[in-house]
């Protein structure tokens, strides 16, 4: 359901010392055994991405081998649980899941999102005790268009403008993106809202800002699709631009 790979050191920033968490609640359209004729109607709709998000969990490996992170990630259906959302969303099941009994959808919480969750706050958690910070990296891709609409964007980087570490955090990232790849278009806060909803969300309500930076990074499925080596190329782009963002001197860098 999920994996760890355990951090070596922290990443270290300017000569003081900071920690990343990477983990990618939609990697795979995995359905459990115990719940496969549900979903018999839906194979097709388990391989777009409804399913999962294509690409996510490749990123967030990168991640995690650059920065000798923690990686947290699970291959489950979002349409069985979704991993990015509350308790009590209307999203949280598919609906062939919500019509099933309140005891069923209770078993899959407990068996796969509860864990989930858990294994992610504790990692954080031990970062915080042992670096002072950290900076959890959530990874997700995007369809390029949705409802007839054409997404409007190569990357997103979501956080909660109302915590200055995390809009600072975005913001030099950006930047470095755009000095590494010009061509690319990097908006912030899309395409949804960083405050929305979601695992950075309910960390940020445990965690002080000081303390705990939230991103989450989407990537347009246009480029995680293409052939040859583009997305080979591009997810060492995203990766060396957060290095280079890391790195950036610390006058209104707060993390």
């Amino acid at each position: 359901m999920y994996s760890e790979i355990t951090a070596k050191d922290g990443f270290t920033t300017n000569g003081d010392e900071c920690s990343l968490v990477i983990t990618c609640e939609h990697g795979g359209n995995r359905i459990p055994i115990r719940y496969a004729d549900l979903f018999k109607a839906d194979q097709v709709l388990l391989n777009t991405h409804r399913g999962f998000d294509p690409g996510a969990l490749s990123m967030a490996k990168v991640l995690a081998t650059a920065f000798a992170a923690p990686l947290v990630a699970s291959t489950v259906s979002r349409l069985l649980v979704d991993l990015n959302r509350s308790v009590g969303h209307p999203h949280l099941h598919y609906e062939v899941i919500r019509k099933q009994s309140s005891e069923l959808r209770d078993i899959i919480v407990k068996q796969y999102y509860q864990p989930y969750r858990s294994q992610v706050e504790h990692l954080v958690r031990q970062a915080i005790a042992d670096h002072g910070r950290v900076i959890h990296l959530s990874s997700h891709s995007f369809t390029p268009e949705l409802d007839g609409k054409v997404r409007n964007a190569d990357i997103g980087l979501l956080y909660d403008p109302a915590r200055p570490g995390e809009s600072n955090l975005c913001g030099h990232w950006k930047a470095a993106l755009n000095a590494c790849s010009p061509e690319l278009k990097i908006r912030r806060n899309y395409p949804y809202e960083g405050k929305d909803d979601g695992l950075t969300s309910w960390l940020r309500y445990r965690l002080p800002p000081d303390a705990y930076l939230g991103i989450e990074l989407e990537i347009n499925q246009k480029h995680i699709f293409k052939t040859g080596r583009h997305w080979t190329a591009l997810r060492n782009v995203i990766v060396n631009a957060l290095r280079m963002a890391l790195t950036q001197p610390r006058s209104g860098f707060s993390i």
